[in-house]
């Protein structure tokens, strides 16, 4: 029973015909004309007769892609919390970071693959093997010359062994018996 649902459904169709720009030979929505067409072609008359509306999105633009990025960000620090891990990335890495994972034709999935291959790889290593073994802060900044994220860390001692296990609530064989 879908009387009281609200059904979103997304598709590409049509974004090829939206990106292309009218070279001045037709009226300004041309666009959206051309977008509406390729839906049309793609879906049955009956199918697109149940659909209450067809919403065209705009490409994002740059303080949306910010937004994205400070999303992601915000994620990949509660993970690191997890572990110990403070994360700190400066404004001219998360804009690097916007500009290097938005296309425009993709939109910013490729984002995530950035973030994933540029930040999450270098500090899964630092953290199983490296200067965040036991924790500690990263800052991320970015060298724009070489065109690429610089990390600085700054580990946390390692726990000593009485720090480690004070053998409170452990039970000798004794007690186990």
């Amino acid at each position: 029973d879908f009387r009281n649902a609200i059904v979103i459904m997304t598709s590409n169709v049509g974004s090829r015909d939206m990106e292309r720009n009218s070279l001045g030979l037709g009226p300004a929505d041309a666009s959206g004309t051309r977008a509406q067409k390729a839906v049309e072609q793609a879906f049955t008359p009956e199918f697109r007769n149940r659909l209450d509306a067809i919403v065209y999105f705009n490409a994002l633009d740059a303080r949306t892609i910010a937004q994205v990025v400070t999303k992601s960000l915000v994620e990949l620090e509660g993970q690191l919390l997890a572990k110990h891990v403070e994360l700190e990335v400066n404004a001219e890495a998360r804009e690097w970071l916007g500009v290097k994972g938005y296309d425009r034709k993709m939109g910013a999935r490729p984002m995530n693959r950035l973030i994933q291959e540029q930040i999450k790889r270098p500090l899964s290593e630092e953290i199983l093997f490296g200067k965040l073994e036991f924790g500690g802060e990263v800052h991320v900044s970015l060298d724009a010359k070489a065109d690429k994220l610089v990390f600085e860390y700054k580990s946390k001692p390692a726990p000593t062994p009485s720090s480690r296990d004070s053998g409170a609530g452990k039970k000798t064989p004794e007690e186990v018996h």
